[in-house]
Formats: C-alpha cells, sequence, structure tokens
C-alpha cells in the first residue's frame, strides 16, 4: 500500500467519523425541535385551561422556549464531539452574574408570577396592600398599578406585594361600613337604638341580608358610643359611609337627641 492509498484511507475514516456525527446531529435537532414543540404546545394548553393571564403566557412561553433551545444546542454540540464543560461553566456563570445584577428585579418578576398564578386579586378588584388602598388597573411582570380614591395612580412593585398582607374588599361582593356615634348619657338608649335602625333601614344602598346591627359599643368619658354596622354591595361603600354618617346627624337632631362635644370651661381666680 503506497502512502497515497494510506491518505485515501485516513480521510475517509475521518469522513464516516465526522459524517456520522453530523448525521446524528442532525436526527438530534429534527427530534429536539419536534420535542420541544410539543412541550411547549402542552404547556400553552395548560396554562389557557388555567386561565392564566395573557402575557404571563406568552413571556413563559420564551422563557421556557429559550432555556429548552439551549440544552437542545448544547446536546449537539455534544453530539459533534465539541467539549460542552466549559461551555455550560460559561452559561452557568454569566446567569449567576446576571441573576446577583438583577436581583431586585428577579423578585418582583417572581412576585408577579405569583400573582398571576394564584390570583388574590384581579382587575378592578378594591384592594388594600403596603399601605395604599385603590382599584386594581393593570397587573404587569413587575409591578401591579392601582387607581388611588382620589384618582392617584399607585404602581407597587411585585416582590413586596406578593410578600404582604393583601385586603381584598371585592371578592365578597359585600363590604360591612363600620361606624360609630356617640350622644349624650341623658339619651334613652332604647330610642337612640330605634333612631340610628331607622337611617339604616331607609337606606336603599343598605342590604337586608346580612342584616344591619347597632349596639351599645362603650361608655365612654362623656357619651355613650354606639356601633353602627351595615352591609352594602362592594361598590357602595363610600356613598353608604356618607349618605348614614350625615343622615345620622339630622335624625338625631330631630329626634332631640344630643351629639356631645368637647367643653372647655376657662376659670379665673380674683386677685
Amino acid at each position: 500500500m503506497n502512502l497515497k492509498d494510506i491518505d485515501t484511507q485516513k480521510w475517509l475514516e475521518l469522513a464516516i467519523a465526522y459524517g456520522l456525527k453530523i448525521l446524528a446531529a442532525i436526527v438530534v435537532w429534527i427530534i429536539g425541535s419536534w420535542i420541544i414543540k410539543k412541550i411547549l404546545k402542552a404547556t400553552r394548553k395548560i396554562m389557557t385551561k388555567s386561565k392564566y393571564e395573557e402575557s404571563l403566557q406568552s413571556f413563559l412561553i420564551n422563557l421556557i422556549s429559550w432555556g429548552l433551545k439551549i440544552v437542545l444546542i448544547i446536546t449537539l454540540l455534544g453530539t459533534l464531539g465539541v467539549p460542552t464543560t466549559s461551555f455550560a461553566a460559561i452559561i452557568a456563570a454569566a446567569g449567576l452574574a446576571i441573576g446577583l445584577a438583577l436581583q431586585g428585579s428577579l423578585g418582583n418578576f417572581a412576585g408577579g408570577v405569583l400573582i398571576m398564578i394564584f390570583k388574590p386579586f384581579k382587575i378592578g378588584d378594591l384592594i388594600e396592600a403596603q399601605g395604599e388602598t385603590g382599584v386594581v388597573k393593570s397587573i404587569e411582570i413587575f409591578t401591579t398599578k392601582l387607581t388611588g380614591l382620589s384618582n392617584k395612580e399607585i404602581i407597587i412593585p411585585n416582590g413586596a406585594l406578593s410578600n404582604g398582607n393583601i385586603i381584598n374588599y371585592t371578592t365578597e361582593g359585600v363590604r360591612r361600613v363600620d361606624l360609630v356615634f356617640g350622644v349624650g348619657y341623658e339619651s334613652d338608649i332604647k330610642k337612640t337604638k330605634d333612631v340610628l335602625m331607622g337611617v339604616l333601614t331607609s337606606n336603599p344602598k343598605i342590604l337586608s341580608a346580612p342584616e344591619p346591627t347597632v349596639n351599645v359599643l362603650a361608655l365612654a368619658d362623656s357619651s355613650v358610643n354606639f356601633a353602627v354596622r351595615p352591609w352594602c354591595n362592594a361598590a357602595d361603600y363610600w356613598a353608604v359611609y356618607f349618605e348614614v354618617t350625615e343622615n345620622v346627624k339630622l335624625a338625631l337632631d330631630a329626634a332631640g337627641i344630643e351629639i356631645p362635644y368637647p367643653h372647655q370651661v376657662e376659670i379665673q381666680k380674683k386677685e
């Protein structure tokens, strides 16, 4: 066998070896791409069935897609005989560096995902959280926007929002209005309760079930305090609050029942 035959055989062996690797890589790419499509299709179907927010669906689908494609590329490189240990280490180091740099943002992102998955509130709900009260305007990946009671926009980071207490006033559909009114000690308790209950039963916004209640709350320093507890639809809360407060004052005045107020006595000493 001459030198030329040896070179031809060597090139043939190399071509077969690398050809098989390339062929294997092509097969891995076809099968891997098919599996990724099936996984993404199943994931989207599950998210749609679970009624995930559309923005969350798109974000998670893209995130899963990129993650699976990176895994597929590393697998392809390994199939072609390229060392992937250092490549994977570089990706891991880059991911760690990005994670540390975006620690706060990632916390907000995780909070946004939790809010969209577990849905403690939805757009249009009246909530109280992080010391703020308002109607939910939008739920985004990193922040949630509220419209405050004075029509101001409130932006709350989702990380803090998901880790704190959330009061949702809309979920149950109805709210109780807690009011306290004080009358003088000389006032008749039964008559006062009848006057207060009359104000509640005459207001069409106040629900009959659950029934409104009027009870003696406390014997204060200068007044007998009554706890007035009407129920109303969540949307009527402030209307009922203001209307009952005004009508109670008018009704007590008409009934001759005194609402006490602080008095100041000035004592002058004669020299």
